[in-house]
């Protein structure tokens, strides 16, 4: 029996404020103000779509696992200004996940990881598909794997 999923950006209502910032405020924070000028090359993890060239984003670090474990991770991300959150449908990967190389960390309830790979986005699906075959995997993250950015969370639907 497969088991359904659900990929998930985060939320944008964190990262608004952020815009509203100068420069120098978001270099205090560790974060930097960017115009888009390549696509694929700029993917908003809220909106889990690559930025269009022009579009302005922002560059900043971000605890994307924020767990009592040993796998407590931040990292750089980036974020589209205006950016609208994701809702796709269960079962559906995104283009900035399918076109990609995606490095797949899968993690149990004490937020362990349990499995990692590293995995052509074009065969993700089957690869979700058998990691959700064990009743064991709670969640996983999907890292850009060149760069090791996260990308995305993948939940059981």
């Amino acid at each position: 029996m497969q088991t359904n999923f659900r990929i998930v950006g985060l939320p944008a209502a964190q990262f608004t404020p952020l815009f509203e910032l100068s420069d120098e405020q978001l270099a205090k924070r560790g974060a930097r103000r960017m115009t888009v000028d390549a696509k694929p090359g700029f993917p908003c993890r809220v909106g889990l779509a690559d930025a269009e060239i022009g579009e302005t984003v922002i560059l900043l670090p971000f605890t994307h696992h924020e767990v009592n474990s040993p796998y407590r991770a931040s990292g750089p991300g980036f974020v589209r200004e205006n950016a609208i959150e994701a809702d796709l449908p269960a079962n559906e990967v995104p283009e900035v996940v399918s076109t990609r190389t995606m490095s797949v960390r899968a993690y149990n309830k004490s937020a362990m990881m349990v499995d990692g790979a590293v995995v052509p986005g074009s065969e993700i699906k089957a690869h979700i598909a058998r990691l959700f075959a064990d009743a064991d995997i709670e969640y996983l993250h999907l890292h850009n794997a060149g760069a090791g950015c996260y990308s995305c969370r993948v939940e059981r639907a």
